[in-house]
Parts: structure tokens; C-alpha cells; sequence
């Protein structure tokens, strides 16, 4: 099958001998869901422009009789929306012209200073977009802004009016409240809502068929559950955004919203992995997903996470790969050096977020990708 003239990253197909070559891989995939790790999960793997493995594993479910998870199936990406979407975003208008990263973020959201005490003003006029990016602003990592907002508006209030828990540039650490922001700032300088850009400027151009913001009411039956939810929402989450926050602004957040398959994913990066064409230009790829040498120590690029010590990519990803997790159970993984992606979606918040052993299937699944792939 040769690859679309009209979208320049399609994947090749060349899986036929996944069940031998990734056994191993395989083998650590169904015992997570024998240890319930969770209970289904989709895996993509693309090499050398080739995908070379793509697996369903499990269920929607832990009972028996719930749907077998295809290599086809729709997953909720959590915090993978950061980089797929929002970093993507912030890529395309830094690159046209529209997004300055140090300029401060009071330029474009003056409410971050404006409703806050006066004698909290001086720092937060310190923020800037790239602090965003990089997970430095000070912002804490997470509030429970569902638990006293209605709708949209009074959560991004909300989230303008969040204490800093830290100084601006002290320390890297990760926030939620941080992209949140991020996001509406990028809706104000595209002129239009982060799921309507996407959609046209990053999923249709690299011909995703199966990425949304907002996956159609008629697939919702066919979206692994994440949660049976019986504190906030008091119903199965399945096919609807899993993070309250990001379902209280109707589904379309910057830190979290998306859904996509694995393959989807692969293709994604691939584009990457291309040097960003159509998307953007390779310098500012570069950029992007380069180790922020402030503050001292941080993992963290703009937008994207680089592997740290332990890191959920495993000992074997190159120093100069990049990725993201997502709290729902996804990674997303892309080594430059060996021209590697690796997509992993499940659902490990089901039937609710206690368990937390898919922190040990991560790092041993990448480094048994990179053995497969090297004959080690």
C-alpha cells in the first residue's frame, strides 16, 4: 500500500510478524491486565516510517463479556492533549508570528493579574507563556475547580485567579492549572476554540480519521470506559471527557479533552519524527521539544516531557527523545535517533484511579520496544 499523496506522513504498514517479533512486548501487556494494571489497552509502534506492531489487548471492562479492545480502538488521551494539541498549537503560532514565548501572560489574559490582590500582582506579572510551556510559572499542579464552578467561564476564572504556589522560573512543576490558561490564550490569538484548530489545521491535514475533541454520540459505545464515577458525575464515564475540570468547560480544555486511536497517534508522530512537516517547520520542532535549561534540573521542554531518571520510557530511549503520559492510562514516546514512536492507551482508571502498578509495565514495555527492534 503506498502512502496518500495527500497526507506525507502516512504509515506504512508492516506488522505481519508482530506476534513473534514483540512477544515479549505482547507478554508484558497481558500480564498488566492479569495484574490489573487495566483492563484493555491499544499499542502502536512505528519504526523507520514503517508501523511495525498494532495490537488490541483485553477489554473495555474486566468482565468477561465486555468488548475485546481492537488496535482500532478510541481512547481517552487525558494529558497527552498538552503535547498533541495545545503544544502543537502554541508550535504553529509561535512559527507564524503570533505567539511571543517570553512576552508575560498578563499582555493576553489581564484577568492573571487583575483579580488577584495587589500584593500578589508583582509576581504574577512575571509569568510568561513560555513558563507555561515548560511547567515553571508556579502554578500548582492541580485544583478541584469542578467542585465550586458551573460552567466555562467561571472555571477559567477560576483557574486566572489560582494562588502561585512557588515563584515564577523557581521550579519546574507539572500544572494542569498552567495549560489550562495556556489554552484559552491560544484560543484568543487563533480566533477560534482549540478543538475547531485542531481539527482543521492538525487533524485533517495529517488525515486522522479517528482523533476528536469531542468524539460523535454514536461512538461513545465503542470508547473503553475510564471510571465509574460515583462521586462528582454519579455515572460509567465512557466516551466523555474522564478530568472534571475539562469536562466543566464542556469537553475542550487545554490539558486534557482528546481521544484518538493508537494508530492515529503513530501518525502524529511520525510527523515528528519527519522534522514536523506539514505542520511546522523543523527548527522550531526543535525548539519545542529541546530540555529547558531553566530552572536547573527540570526534565521538561516546552510542551513535552524528555526522559529523566527513572523515566516512564525506560533506561533505553535516546537523551534526545521526548513524550508525554496521560492520567488516564496513555503515553506517548518518540526517539529521534532510532526513528521510533511508541503509542500505549488503556484505561487504568477503571473502575476507579487507585491502581497505580501501570507504573511498572511502562518503562519494562519500552525498553522490551527497543530490544524487539534491535534484535537484543
Amino acid at each position: 500500500m503506498q502512502p496518500s499523496p495527500q497526507f506525507p506522513v502516512a504509515l506504512q504498514p508492516s506488522y505481519g510478524d508482530q506476534q513473534e517479533r514483540f512477544a515479549r512486548v505482547f507478554a508484558i501487556l497481558r500480564d498488566g491486565i492479569e495484574q490489573t494494571a487495566f483492563p484493555g489497552a491499544a499499542l502502536a509502534v512505528a519504526h523507520q516510517g514503517r508501523l511495525v506492531a498494532s495490537h488490541g489487548f483485553g477489554r473495555f471492562t474486566y468482565d468477561e463479556s465486555a468488548p475485546q479492545v481492537t488496535q482500532d480502538a478510541v481512547f481517552d488521551l487525558a494529558s497527552l492533549t498538552k503535547v498533541v494539541a495545545t503544544t502543537t498549537i502554541a508550535m504553529m503560532l509561535w512559527e507564524r508570528g503570533s505567539l511571543t514565548l517570553d512576552a508575560p501572560i498578563s499582555q493576553l489574559l489581564s484577568e492573571f493579574v487583575t483579580l488577584t490582590p495587589p500584593h500578589q500582582r508583582a509576581k504574577r506579572e512575571a509569568v510568561t507563556v513560555r513558563m507555561l510551556l515548560a511547567h515553571s510559572s508556579g502554578l500548582p499542579a492541580y485544583e478541584r475547580l469542578f467542585e465550586f464552578t458551573q460552567d466555562r467561564k467561571e472555571l477559567l476564572r477560576a483557574a486566572m485567579t489560582t494562588p502561585l504556589a512557588a515563584a515564577p522560573g523557581a521550579r519546574a512543576e507539572y500544572s494542569d492549572i498552567g495549560f489550562i490558561l495556556l489554552g484559552e490564550i491560544l484560543e484568543h490569538l487563533a480566533g477560534e476554540p482549540l478543538d475547531q484548530f485542531a481539527q482543521r489545521e492538525i487533524f485533517d491535514r495529517l488525515g486522522l480519521t479517528r482523533t476528536f475533541f469531542i468524539p460523535p454520540l454514536s461512538m461513545r459505545s465503542q470508547i473503553p470506559p475510564t471510571e465509574n464515577d460515583r462521586t462528582f458525575r454519579k455515572r460509567i464515564i465512557q466516551g466523555e471527557v474522564n478530568d472534571e475540570n475539562a469536562w466543566v468547560m464542556g469537553g475542550v480544555s487545554g490539558h486534557a479533552g482528546m481521544f484518538a486511536s493508537g494508530v492515529d497517534l503513530a501518525t502524529f508522530a511520525e510527523c515528528l519524527l519527519k522534522g514536523g512537516a506539514p505542520l511546522v517547520k523543523p527548527a522550531t520542532l526543535a525548539l519545542f521539544t529541546r530540555r529547558e535549561e531553566s530552572p536547573r534540573g527540570t526534565s521538561r521542554a516546552l510542551g513535552w516531557d524528555t526522559p529523566s531518571h527513572p523515566s516512564s520510557s525506560g533506561t533505553r530511549f535516546s537523551p534526545t527523545s521526548y513524550g508525554h503520559l496521560g492520567f488516564t492510562g496513555t503515553s506517548l514516546w518518540i526517539d529521534p535517533k532510532r526513528h521510533l514512536s511508541v503509542t500505549l492507551l488503556t484505561n487504568r482508571t477503571w473502575p476507579d484511579r487507585s491502581s497505580q502498578r501501570i507504573r511498572e509495565v511502562r518503562p519494562r514495555l519500552h525498553d522490551a520496544i527497543v530490544e524487539a527492534i534491535e534484535g537484543a
